[in-house]
C-alpha cells in the first residue's frame, strides 16, 4: 500500500527535545516512502486540537503527536501529561483516524533524550494503523 499521508503535530515547548523527536520521525517517514505535513503548536495541550482539525480535514491517513512534558516542581506536569494523552486518544476515537502518540512524559531531559527514537516509533505505529484501516476497508467492500 502506497500513498499514505501523515499529519504530524509537534510542540515547540521543550524545543530541543522535540527537535530530536521530529528528526527521528522525519527519518522514518523518508524510509517508509510516506508523505507528511508538519504543524507546530505552542505546547502539548494544544496538540489535540490541532490533531482534531487535521482529522476533520479528511486529508490524512494517520496522525502523529510529538511533544515532551518534563516533570517540574508543581502538579502542572500531571495535568499536561494526562490531558494531552486523553485529548490525543479522544481525537482518534472520535474521528476514526489513527493517531500515534509520541508525547513523552519524563522525569528529566536525560530520560526524554534517551527516548529519541519515539518519533520514529510513532510514525511506524501510525503507518501500520493506516494500512490496517485501509485493508479492512478493502476487505469489507
Amino acid at each position: 500500500m502506497s500513498g499514505l499521508r501523515l499529519g504530524v503535530v509537534h510542540s515547540r515547548f521543550n524545543e530541543a527535545i522535540c527537535a530530536v523527536l521530529l528528526e527521528s520521525a522525519r527519518g522514518e517517514i523518508a524510509r517508509a516512502g510516506a508523505q507528511a505535513d508538519f504543524f507546530a503548536v505552542p505546547g502539548a495541550l494544544e496538540i489535540p486540537l490541532a490533531l482534531q482539525w487535521l482529522a476533520q480535514s479528511g486529508r490524512f491517513d494517520a496522525l502523529v503527536a510529538i511533544g515532551a512534558v518534563i516533570r517540574g516542581d508543581t502538579h502542572h506536569f500531571e495535568v499536561v501529561a494526562n490531558e494531552s494523552a486523553r485529548g490525543v486518544m479522544d481525537v482518534a476515537l472520535d474521528s476514526g483516524v489513527p493517531v500515534a502518540n509520541a508525547i513523552l512524559t519524563t522525569e528529566d531531559e536525560a530520560q526524554a533524550l534517551a527516548r529519541r527514537d519515539k518519533g520514529a516509533e510513532a510514525v511506524r505505529v501510525a503507518l501500520e494503523m493506516a494500512r490496517l484501516k485501509r485493508g479492512l476497508g478493502e476487505q469489507w467492500r
